[in-house]
């Protein structure tokens, strides 16, 4: 029998303190659904009949801390207990009105709270006072879970309306969970996704925030794809992130992908999850082919093309993160992994000269190895024998990455003579004819005319400048 209340102290505690207080209160939600999977959880609801502000600080009192959170027109208030974050939360039910994204909030019964939930899953109850710690399951909840299916409570439409992210919700516990979704609650979710949409306004229903949360909550998922084909065929996908609805039915070349590039690129991201669980390398894996559309060409005797693909993929993320309101300063980590992903590619498939590692070394910079993951990831080919080929060239270009950077230290240097030193030498002042001297340093380094040395350097600037200078008609 699984305990839910005596196996955690701190929910002993609080069910003691509970007692004491003669509040009726609740565990509820997605404690409750993974205790029943054998899962550890630290974040805990607790639903209370009645004044959820009282209780919590009652229970803030006897912890001897201060509520990290309260929210009196919710009734609602957090706590953190140790790495337990514990929110309360008076029972009540809410809605959305057909363009408002502010719920309307009522206290309720626990058996209304419960039927406002999203699946039945997430709508199973343990009292904090029973002493059996007996399940109150009202809607099937323990069944669904046994079968692993994602149902609502409610008819679905009613869920959904009153809230649409729950849609997507479905999505990503489908792929964090490996459940499937009901037939009548898929449905519904085809019928209604057009309530995600933003208008052109920018508004919605739903706020932009909410519903990046839950598409990157996919991305982190053990299977990516699971979600996201489930995101594509319910016509969500669409609605929310066109761009990649856009990949599905792109053909391309079968050498060493998947034919269909939507499908491709969902192989990258389950390759790629797979191996790490950096967020921005996943969404990057996400983005990685994303302009192949709108570069699509059919070359006679070659077959489908995308060139430039990668720099317009690059280009297109500044908007892409504006608009999905992602963080900022991930953005020129995902525009380096878009704009780079074909240049290992191409060099362990045309050959490597050691100009053309240190030219890699030095535009990858520190994110050089999550760039070799990404485009390992990225061979999605079924024939064992190219995927080994494939590898070991790999292989090849990441040992030369490796030699040539112990020898001359590329990765994210700078011209060993600085632009004080220059603008000193020539009689320049600060202009971009100083950029050009350090930037004809640097080519040179990388070109392997000179090494990456301030002696040689310098050598070096007093050879150039004048024939540099001259060129632009500066006077020296």
């Amino acid at each position: 029998m699984t305990t839910f209340i005596r196996s955690n102290t701190i929910l002993s505690r609080i069910a003691e303190i509970a007692a004491t207080q003669k509040a009726d209160a609740c565990v509820v939600g997605g404690y409750v659904r993974d205790r029943l999977l054998g899962l550890d959880k630290t974040d805990i609801d607790i639903t209370v009949t009645g004044d959820s502000i009282a209780f919590a600080e009652a229970v803030a009192k006897e912890f001897k801390v201060k509520p990290a959170a309260v929210y009196k027109r919710f009734g609602t208030a957090m706590l953190m207990l140790g790495e337990n974050k514990i929110e309360f939360v008076t029972a009540r039910k809410e809605s959305y009105t057909e363009d408002s994204r502010k719920p309307l909030v009522e206290n309720a019964s626990l058996e209304e709270d419960l039927a406002r939930r999203d699946f039945t899953v997430n709508a199973m109850a343990v009292s904090l006072t029973d002493s059996s710690e007996s399940v109150i399951d009202l809607f099937g909840g323990m069944d669904d879970l046994k079968e692993k299916i994602l149902r609502t409570p409610l008819d679905p439409a009613t869920t959904f309306s009153d809230d649409p992210l729950r849609m997507m919700r479905a999505c990503r516990f489908a792929s964090q969970l490996g459940f499937e979704i009901a037939g009548d609650t898929f449905h519904a979710m085809k019928e209604m996704r057009e309530r995600l949409r933003l208008k052109s306004s920018g508004s919605s229903v739903v706020s932009q925030e909410r519903i990046t949360d839950e598409f990157l909550k996919i991305i982190a998922s053990p299977k990516p794809s699971i979600g996201l084909t489930l995101l594509f065929k319910s016509g969500i996908m669409e609605v929310i992130f066109p761009e990649v609805h856009n990949l599905q039915g792109v053909d391309q070349r079968k050498d060493f992908h998947h034919k269909d590039v939507f499908y491709h690129t969902l192989q990258v991201l389950d390759n790629i999850s797979a191996n790490t669980e950096n967020l921005w390398l996943r969404f990057a894996a996400l983005m990685h082919d994303i302009a192949k559309p709108p570069t699509k060409r059919f070359v006679e005797g070659t077959g489908w093309t995308f060139h430039g693909h990668e720099d317009l993929g690059a280009r297109w993320q500044k908007k892409i993160f504006n608009r999905l309101k992602l963080p900022l300063d991930k953005l020129p980590y995902v525009e380096k992994l878009v704009r780079l992903h074909l240049r290992p590619i191409a060099l362990a498939n045309e050959g490597v000269t050691d100009s053309a590692i240190r030219r890699l070394i030095f535009d990858a910079g520190d994110d050089i190895n999550d760039l070799f993951t990404l485009c390992r990831a990225d061979i999605t080919s079924k024939d064992p024998s190219k995927v080994k080929k494939y590898l070991e060239n790999f292989d090849r270009v990441e040992s030369m990455v490796a030699e040539v950077e112990e020898r001359d230290r590329i990765r994210n240097f700078q011209s060993p003579v600085k632009g004080e030193e220059i603008m000193q030498i020539c009689g320049l002042e600060p202009s971009r004819q100083v950029g050009m001297l350090k930037k004809a340093i640097e080519e040179a380094i990388l070109d392997g005319i000179i090494p990456n040395e301030y002696d040689a350097a310098l050598e070096y600037l007093y050879k150039i400048k004048d024939d540099i200078l001259g060129q632009n008609n500066i006077r020296k």
